[in-house]
């Protein structure tokens, strides 16, 4: 009977070799590489905020792959710097330390970081003042190049809207029918109808506005100021927990204030430049809304991005612009 001899594996002496570093077989640089869903809970204080980032680097074309480690090495030494160091949390600052800090171990030449964060904030009830909890989620984006890095705050808000289009057609039965009745002239059925909200259907939205900030950027944007901005541009915030007075203030203002989804994305854009007179024209902003229907299967979406002077140039002048920058365009700008 035959015996089969095994071959005898010899050991490994001195240091592993660096795998990733060898040259690839086909030489080719990858735009982006590494790691996505990485999720973390961050204490800030008293506070805790679920975070998920995504975290990429460019790859030589004589690099066989990424230190997939480093990532994760590098996303909980930020953690650590951005807890001690910062209150309130900055979805955007650690976007940027990251973002840094992987560029340089990794040996990349560009490196991008996004950061999505759920926290939340407490607030009164609209007349009740009964207070509740709301969830929001704070967004971080950063590119780091080797001539600087650029990073991008914002926010992300539900609320209520309703179709304006909706109400007119109700409202123009109405007044036929008060018209078919005796004893009502035009001048009351018009006093009527602006005294008693008239109904339409309404959606549940989400609007998304950011804003990207230019190295050296004196002027700091406060998450509670875009929350404020989005939450405005709708027909009407929305409350987890109400009374009934809260109930019915919220579905009158929500009635009283109808608009479109395309409304609540000029709205965003038209809060942006009120709020924010100083911020320099190079600034990039980005409002995005999404209706979820009522009434039809599918869903809206509006938005608008573009450079802080663009857009400032479209609303004083009535004139668009000629272009309209993308978020790619101003976060590669000199690349």
């Amino acid at each position: 009977m035959a015996t089969t001899t095994r071959a005898t594996i010899p050991p490994v002496q001195g240091a592993p070799e660096d795998v990733q570093a060898r040259v690839p077989a086909v030489r080719v640089g990858l735009s982006r590489v590494g790691v996505t869903g990485v999720e973390k809970v961050v204490r800030v204080r008293d506070e805790l905020f679920y975070a998920r980032l995504d975290c990429f680097v460019d790859l030589s074309h004589d690099q066989k792959g990424a230190h997939m480690s480093r990532f994760e090495e590098v996303v909980n030494d930020a953690i650590g710097e951005v807890v001690l160091t910062e209150s309130p949390f900055r979805a955007e600052t650690l976007a940027r330390d990251i973002a840094e800090l992987v560029r340089e171990r990794q040996g990349a030449a560009r490196a991008e970081v996004t950061v999505a964060a759920r926290y939340p904030e407490h607030k009164p009830a609209p007349v009740s003042g009964v207070m509740t909890q709301e969830i929001y989620t704070l967004h971080g984006r950063a590119v780091a190049l080797e001539g600087g890095t650029r990073h991008m705050v914002g926010v992300s808000a539900t609320g209520m809207t309703a179709c304006p289009c909706a109400q007119e057609l109700v409202a123009a039965r109405a007044r036929a029918r008060l018209s078919e009745q005796e004893g009502f002239s035009d001048a009351q059925i018009e006093r009527i109808l602006a005294q008693v909200p008239v109904a339409t259907h309404n959606q549940r939205g989400l609007g998304t506005l950011r804003i990207g900030c230019l190295a050296g950027c004196e002027t700091e944007i406060d998450a509670k100021a875009l929350l404020e901005i989005v939450e405005g541009s709708m027909s009407s915030e929305i409350y987890e927990l109400m009374k009934r007075a809260d109930e019915v203030e919220v579905v009158e203002k929500a009635h009283r204030r109808p608009r479109f989804v395309e409304d609540c994305v000029r709205e965003m854009v038209a809060g942006v430049v009120a709020a924010f007179p100083t911020l320099d024209k190079g600034t990039f902003v980005s409002a995005r809304q999404e209706n979820l229907e009522t009434i039809h299967q599918h869903n809206v979406v509006a938005e608008r991005h573009g450079l802080l002077g663009e857009l400032r140039g479209e609303i004083e002048s009535g004139v668009p612009t000629a272009h309209q920058t993308t978020l790619e365009e101003w976060l590669n700008d000199g690349r």
